[in-house]
C-alpha cells in the first residue's frame, strides 16, 4: 500500500495550512465563535474559491473529482487550524450522501452549488432515544396525496442556524427500531413546520434540535431507495469517521508539538521542563500514540477508498484508537502546560474540548471497540 502523497495533495495541504496560518489564528477563532453565525461566511466564500469544497465532487457537478484521501488531507490541515466552518455537515455528510444515493436532478440541484459556496446542508440523522444507533428513528414520513409529511425531532443537527437544506432521515415504514423502511429526505430549511433550538457546543461549534411538525416535501425529495435509507446512513457516516479522525490527528499534531515547545521553555528548579527524564518519556508516548493514530488513519481512508472487505472494521479500529489516543494526548498536554492549560487564552484548551466532541460524535470509543471485536 502506497502511503506516500502525491505533489498535487503535498500542495493541498500547504495552500490550507498557509492560510489557515495567516487568517485563523486564536484570537480571530474566539471573534468568530462569539459572532451571530458562529464562523466566518468569508472564510466559507474563500474556501470555495480555493475549490477546497470542490475538492470531494464529481467535475460532472463542477469539483475536482478528488477522493477520500484528498479528504482526509483537508481535513488534518482544518485540525491543525481548529476550523470552525460546516465543513464536515456540508460537504462530508450532505454532499456525500447525495453523492451516494442521489438522482442525478439532485446532484445536479445542489451540488454545484455547495462547489461555488452558495449552498449549506446538514443531515439530520440523530434520535434523542438512541443517539448512537442509525437504524433507531421515530421521525416519520406518512404518504399523503402523493406526498409526504415528516414529523419528529432531530438532535445535534451541527450547524443547521446557517443551513439551506436539510437531508433528513425518517421513518416510512416499520418500527422504531427496524433496520428496514428508514428513507432520507431532502427538505428546504424554510419549508413551514420547521423549528429550531439553536446551542453552541463546548468545542465552539453551533448545533440544533430541529423540530418537524407536519412537514409536507413531495415524492421526488426522497434521496435514494424509499426504505433503503440505513445504507446510505452507514456509508456517509464512515466518511464521517474517517473526515473526523483526520482531523483529531491534526489536532494531536499541534498539541504534541506546542506541549515541546512549551517544556522547552518553561523553567523548574533552574532547569527546562524538557530536560526531566520523565517529562521526556511523557512526551515519546505522546509522540507515539500520535503516530500509531495516524498511520490508522491513513490505512483506514485508502481502504475504504478501494472499498475492500475489511475497511468497515479498520474504521472501527480507528474511530476507538483516535478516541483513546486524542484522551491521552489532550491530557498530557493541558497537565505538562499546568494551570494555563484549561484557560481560555491559550490554544491547548480549546484543541482538548475539540478532541473531545470528536470522540463523542458518529459514537464513542466503547461503541466501535464492541462493533471492532464483534
Amino acid at each position: 500500500m502506497d502511503l506516500a502523497y502525491t505533489d498535487e495533495q503535498n500542495m493541498l495541504r500547504e495552500s490550507i495550512e498557509k492560510f489557515l496560518a495567516s487568517e485563523y489564528d486564536l484570537s480571530a477563532r474566539q471573534n468568530l465563535v462569539a459572532s451571530d453565525t458562529g464562523f466566518s461566511t468569508q472564510h466559507w466564500q474563500t474556501y470555495a474559491d480555493l475549490g477546497w469544497l470542490g475538492m470531494p465532487i464529481a467535475e460532472d457537478f463542477g469539483g475536482l473529482g478528488g477522493d477520500l484521501v484528498d479528504t482526509m488531507i483537508m481535513f488534518e490541515a482544518f485540525g491543525k487550524g481548529l476550523v470552525i466552518e460546516p465543513v464536515l455537515s456540508t460537504l462530508v455528510l450532505f454532499a456525500g450522501a447525495l453523492e451516494i444515493a442521489g438522482s442525478e436532478d439532485q446532484r445536479q440541484t445542489y451540488l454545484p452549488s455547495i462547489v461555488t459556496g452558495d449552498l449549506q446542508g446538514s443531515l439530520a440523522y440523530v434520535e434523542a432515544c438512541a443517539p448512537t444507533d442509525l437504524h433507531v428513528v421515530e421521525t416519520t414520513a406518512m404518504k399523503s396525496n402523493g406526498n409526504f409529511v415528516i414529523t419528529g425531532t432531530k438532535s445535534v443537527v451541527l450547524h443547521a442556524a446557517s443551513a439551506h437544506h436539510f437531508l433528513i432521515s425518517a421513518r416510512t415504514s416499520g418500527k422504531a427500531s427496524d433496520q428496514s423502511g428508514i428513507s432520507l429526505f431532502l427538505v428546504a430549511a424554510d419549508s413551514d413546520g420547521i423549528s429550531r433550538k439553536d446551542y453552541p457546543t463546548v468545542d465552539g461549534l453551533r448545533a440544533s434540535e430541529l423540530i418537524l411538525d407536519q412537514v409536507e416535501v413531495p415524492a421526488t425529495a426522497c434521496v435514494g431507495n424509499l426504505g433503503e435509507g440505513l445504507t446510505v446512513l452507514q456509508q456517509v457516516v464512515n466518511r464521517g469517521i474517517l473526515a473526523i479522525s483526520a482531523e483529531a490527528v491534526g489536532a494531536m499534531q499541534v498539541l504534541y508539538e506546542s506541549t515541546i515547545e512549551y517544556t522547552k521553555q518553561r523553567e523548574q528548579f533552574d532547569h527546562p521542563l524538557a530536560e526531566f527524564q520523565v517529562v521526556k518519556h511523557r512526551l515519546t508516548e505522546m509522540f507515539i500514540e500520535y503516530n500509531l493514530a495516524k498511520s490508522l488513519c491513513m490505512k483506514a481512508t485508502m481502504l475504504e477508498n478501494q472499498k475492500t472487505d475489511d475497511a468497515q472494521r479498520h474504521i472501527h479500529a480507528l474511530k476507538f484508537l483516535v478516541g483513546k489516543t486524542s484522551r491521552f494526548v489532550g491530557q498530557n498536554a493541558v497537565q505538562l502546560h499546568g494551570g494555563m492549560g484549561m484557560t481560555e487564552d491559550l490554544a491547548i484548551a480549546h484543541y482538548f474540548k475539540r478532541l473531545m466532541m470528536i470522540d463523542a460524535t458518529f459514537g464513542h470509543t466503547d461503541i466501535h471497540l464492541q462493533a471492532f471485536v464483534g
